[in-house]
């Protein structure tokens, strides 16, 4: 039997410390909220989250669709990619490659998500990148880092190159290929991703119109860029703390049972 046949793993909330069983709570909700959102892409993108205290952290088992994630499902890792708890699923190596390179130097870095959206992907195919053309590009520009399409991310050289690229940003572009975000917290990690997708769906929509653009001039961009700054420092974060708690309850109403 397949692991994608088998069914979930017994609770483990009795099995964990109450740290990792909220981390593993906020993230299969965030798997979810990923799914809800129409970001996910079969089984092929995956979001990591670091236990509180460890370098340890958890990721999606491979072969279930986000909408099925649980607290439970989730698989923990070492750095290595070394599995730490009796478990019927794999993980996807290309996600272990990313989100290894980012935990082993960033411990900043709480959580990190990875998707492939079509607005994602096609901006990351654009020279230029993602252009000043939305209030939510604001935030994103502020803070944004690219690194270059080198295939299919299953060689462990490129981890050193990924680490240099992200530097201390929180959004990232792969050209090619799809987006990232980095934060200290799963809420603003997720946050940081909508509004990064939003940015993109906005360009590629202002893009297809054939009219003439208009960029948001320079100098919004820099004192945008020093406000992000001093947000990104404050106990709030991006804010994700106070989207959070109504994200779950739309979750508890439209795609509950994360939290099994």
């Amino acid at each position: 039997m397949s692991a994608a046949q088998e069914l979930p793993p017994v609770s483990l909330k009795d099995q964990v410390s109450a740290a990792e069983w909220q981390t593993r709570v906020d993230l299969a909700a965030c798997y979810r909220l990923i799914a809800l959102h129409g970001w996910d892409d079969l089984i092929f993108t995956h979001i990591s989250a670091k236990i509180p205290g460890v370098d340890e952290f958890l990721i999606n088992p491979f072969g279930l669709m986000f909408h099925e994630i649980t607290a439970s499902s989730l698989v923990k890792i070492d750095l290595a990619g070394n599995k730490l708890m009796d478990s019927p699923y794999e993980i996807n190596p290309a996600g272990y490659t990313i989100h290894s390179a980012v935990h082993e130097v960033r411990h900043d870095v709480a959580c990190v998500v990875h998707i492939h959206t079509p607005a994602g992907i096609a901006v990351s195919a654009q020279k230029q990148g993602l252009l000043p053309l939305s209030q939510q590009s604001l935030f994103v520009l502020s803070s944004l880092a690219y690194h270059g399409y080198e295939g299919v991310a299953l060689n462990h050289d490129e981890k050193a190159r990924l680490q240099a690229d992200l530097g201390d940003k929180n959004f990232m572009i792969l050209p090619n290929h799809g987006l990232l975000t980095a934060s200290s917290s799963i809420a603003d990690t997720f946050l940081m991703m909508f509004t990064l997708q939003r940015a993109c769906e906005a360009q590629v929509m202002a893009q297809s119109g054939g009219a003439e653009l208009i960029h948001i001039p320079q100098q919004i961009l820099d004192g945008a860029k020093a406000m992000v700054a001093g947000v990104m420092k404050s106990p709030q974060g991006m804010g994700g703390s106070l989207a959070w708690p109504a994200l779950l309850r739309k979750l508890d109403q439209q795609m509950p049972g994360y939290a099994n």
